[in-house]
């Protein structure tokens, strides 16, 4: 089981670079290419959630990301320090952080319709997005 763990500072250009760093892992690790996109475009999603999440709350802390090949499955988290920032971590809050948390919903419907596998959690120490798919282990070297 072989695992990368990615961190950067909270700003939207390295988002580009966990979607392309995300992609190959999972070619890697056996993903069918025919869902290359659909990784690359949840891991962009939950990063710029994450983005956004610490910008909005004035975090330095960096974006976590752990990409993981188990037997037969390919999973990644996606990790904030929001303390419960989960799925709905605003509640009566004003216009602009009202607006936030609807994009924040958005997200993660967008991460549920490109993910069979999903899970949001959040505690204290912030949330974690961890998103799976299938993987086969690539054929043996000949």
């Amino acid at each position: 089981m072989a695992t990368v763990e990615l961190r950067f500072s909270a700003q939207p250009e390295h988002v580009r670079t966990a979607r392309l760093v995300a992609a190959a892992v999972a070619r890697r690790a056996g993903v069918d290419e025919a869902v290359l996109d659909e990784v690359r475009l949840a891991v962009g999603e939950a990063c710029s959630r994450a983005v956004g999440l610490h910008r909005s709350h004035g975090l330095t802390a960096p974006v976590r990301v752990v990409l993981s090949e188990e037997e037969k499955a390919f999973s990644i988290e996606v990790g904030d320090e929001v303390p419960g920032s989960g799925a709905s971590a605003a509640g009566g809050r004003a216009d602009d952080e009202a607006e936030a948390e609807g994009e924040d919903e958005m997200g993660l419907a967008v991460i549920s319709g490109l993910v069979d596998d999903m899970e949001v959690s959040s505690s204290e120490e912030g949330g974690v997005i961890r998103m799976s798919w299938p993987a086969a282990p690539p054929p043996p070297a000949t």
